[in-house]
């Protein structure tokens, strides 16, 4: 949500232009990502290392962007339920940064990146206010203090 700032909560400010913005600009860096490891590629053959470890490379990023997309792709919807692993996962997200990437763009096509969760975050707690508020009357310094009772004797 960083490139909308408050502009997703009533999709004012060009709104769609920035989304539109977002969607592009992650797919032109998925470009120039899979460019540069395919320079990477290009440098293993070079370098003759082996038919294994060039399979091993492809598989491996392959198999972290997949890890990254499908996780990425999850925490738009809701939060991890344990925020450990997910920051463990990290490095994963790193190596997969196409799969973080291509979900974002795909994501452009029906909201914000994250914007139904911090919509519903924001709409409850938009109504905990309201709640709060409406159980308040008045000014709580104002109100008459009680008058004491006479003592008994």
């Amino acid at each position: 949500m960083r490139f909308f700032g408050t502009t997703w909560v009533e999709h004012d400010g060009h709104y769609g232009l920035r989304r539109a913005a977002v969607g592009v600009g992650a797919l032109l860096a998925a470009v120039a990502g899979c460019l540069v490891l395919r320079f990477a590629y290009q440098g293993l053959e070079v370098a003759e290392v082996g038919g294994f470890v060039n399979v091993l490379v492809v598989v491996m990023f392959a198999i972290c962007s997949a890890i990254a997309f499908r996780r990425t792709w999850e925490g738009f919807s809701r939060r991890p339920a344990d925020p450990a692993r997910e920051e463990s996962l990290r490095s994963v997200k790193a190596i997969g940064f196409i799969g973080v990437l291509l979900a974002y763009f795909f994501r452009t096509f029906t909201e914000a990146p994250g914007e139904k969760l911090l919509r519903t975050e924001y709409e409850t707690a938009r109504t905990q206010y309201e709640k709060r508020r409406a159980s308040r009357t008045g000014n709580p310094a104002a109100k008459r203090k009680p008058k004491p009772r006479p003592k008994r004797t």
